[in-house]
């Protein structure tokens, strides 16, 4: 049986009349009756009553038609879901991002993803250092990684999308906290609060920072994760640098100040190398379209607002 032979079927179905079933597929008439026979003598039934007036279907073929319908509505589905999958606007994509990203750039994404590719699932791995999610990219956990470079390790390609100065994290009640301007040189004589993995980014350009100001910072605790970092900073157990998009984050007993003589950090799209999964190709330039998006509108606005 001929997935031809269905199709043309249904359409003598639906109408009723050889004639105009043919000219719906664009077929000759003889040709078609022909086929109906060959599937009629296939199944052994007779699926059409024909009569020199009208032609009426049978109780199997009546049957056949409710199973047609929904075999051609499937294969139609089918056809449509490979074609999506292929032009990578269908699938599922598993996003790595920091603990920061989450608040910071998830919500910016996840929108983007909706508008641009409905039929995309984005499965969220959250709370992951860059080295983290360099493992993972490695080793096949996710295809997408929102980090801070540089990356470590080989075999990962990346692509920045936003860059954000550093600012400064203190406890409320903090001698900082009130302070209108604070410089990095204000924090000589303070203890820092500072991940724990070898590999931060965010380590590294803060000890980059105070360097370039002209001493090392005093590094008193650890922290797993920006949660635990911001608890311990809330607690008063010393203050640390972090990019500015950890104002998007709930900072109960925590204050945010400027540093106009920090330097920035780059935020970056990372995937395996060589990948050429067209759905990731997909989501990855829709997020990094929605940045530039909003980085012209922020630079418009600015421009704005010095004329």
């Amino acid at each position: 049986m001929e997935l031809r032979h269905l199709r043309y079927f249904a359409a003598v179905a639906d109408t009723c009349h050889f004639g105009r079933a043919a000219d719906r597929l664009h077929i000759a008439q003889p040709a078609l009756s022909y086929a109906i026979r060959q599937l009629e003598a296939e199944l052994g039934v007779s699926l059409f009553a024909r009569t020199t007036r009208q032609v009426t279907l049978t109780a199997a073929g009546e049957f056949l038609k409710g199973e047609v319908d929904r075999i051609l509505v499937g294969i139609d589905a089918a056809v449509d879901g490979v074609q999506r999958v292929a032009a990578g606007r269908s699938g599922v994509v598993r996003l790595g991002l920091t603990g920061i990203a989450v608040f910071s750039h998830l919500p910016r994404i996840a929108r983007a993803v909706r508008s641009e590719l409905p039929h995309v699932e984005l499965r969220i791995v959250s709370d992951l250092l860059t080295p983290d999610q360099c493992d993972r990219l490695r080793d096949g956990a996710i295809d997408l990684g929102v980090l801070r470079p540089p990356v470590v390790g080989e075999g990962i390609e990346v692509r920045t999308i936003d860059v954000e100065p550093l600012v400064l994290a203190v406890a409320s009640d903090h001698r900082l906290a009130v302070e209108p301007v604070v410089s990095v040189d204000d924090l000589r004589s303070e203890s820092f609060v500072m991940y724990d993995s070898r590999d931060s980014a965010v380590n590294e350009a803060a000890v980059r920072t105070c360097r370039t100001a002209g001493f090392v910072p005093h590094r008193a605790h650890d922290a797993s994760g920006t949660p635990v970092l911001l608890a311990l900073v809330a607690a008063g157990l010393g203050v640390a640098l972090l990019p500015a998009s950890v104002r998007a984050l709930p900072l109960e007993n925590v204050v945010v100040r400027d540093l106009p003589d920090t330097g920035t950090m780059p935020v970056a799209l990372a995937r395996r190398a060589g990948d050429d999964n067209p759905v990731v190709d997909a989501v990855a330039a829709v997020a990094a379209a929605a940045f530039a998006s909003a980085s012209a509108r922020a630079l418009d606005s600015s421009m704005g607002e010095t004329r």
